[in-house]
């Protein structure tokens, strides 16, 4: 009796003990596609949308930032971004890309994180922003919910880094480094 106990208990823990994502360093992140809504294309003042593939993200060296639509979320690694925005690395070699899930979106504002989408593309127009109207990347990625995850990858799509939630300043740091030594 105590040994079935024992095993129901350590069979209803292990999800806890496994990491929240899958995303492996040294690999591409896994293969994912958004088709509703997708990339965030300017044509001029004109927002359209275009499907969007994780495969597509080679050539250049990327920060992904993988964020729940709120705010929290996006607030959750604002510091590396603006740090981002302040070491002005080259557009020729180095992108933000930013998945929003829109699915993960508090009830009745999926409008206004499209919108808000939107109006950053429209002061970032070098970044790449995918609104994620079905939850497709948090899926394929395992990565939980109401947070945001970063992943460094370089020009071939290998994955250097990867975390979920609010990174520390060493994070940062390590971000920027690994960043610069693959421009």
């Amino acid at each position: 009796m105590k040994l079935k106990t024992l095993l129901a208990v350590s069979l209803s823990a292990a999800p806890m003990l496994t990491w929240a994502h899958n995303i492996e360093l040294g690999q591409p992140v896994p293969s994912v596609t958004v088709a509703s809504h997708g990339e965030v294309v300017l044509n001029g003042d004109d927002v359209s949308y275009a499907q969007w593939a994780s495969e597509n993200m080679t050539g250049k060296v990327r920060v992904i930032q993988a964020i729940a639509g709120r705010k929290s979320a996006k607030k959750m690694n604002a510091p590396l971004m603006a740090a981002i925005t302040a070491a002005k690395f080259s557009p020729d070699h180095y992108q933000t890309t930013t998945i929003i899930n829109q699915d993960d979106a508090m009830w009745g504002t999926g409008s206004f994180v499209k919108s808000s989408a939107e109006d950053s593309k429209q002061e970032f127009s070098w970044s790449s922003i995918v609104v994620d109207e079905d939850g497709n990347v948090a899926k394929a990625w395992q990565l939980e919910e109401e947070s945001s995850a970063i992943i460094v990858q370089d020009k071939q799509g290998t994955v250097l880094f990867a975390k979920e939630g609010a990174l520390s300043e060493q994070d940062i740091a390590d971000v920027l480094a690994k960043i610069k030594a693959s421009l």
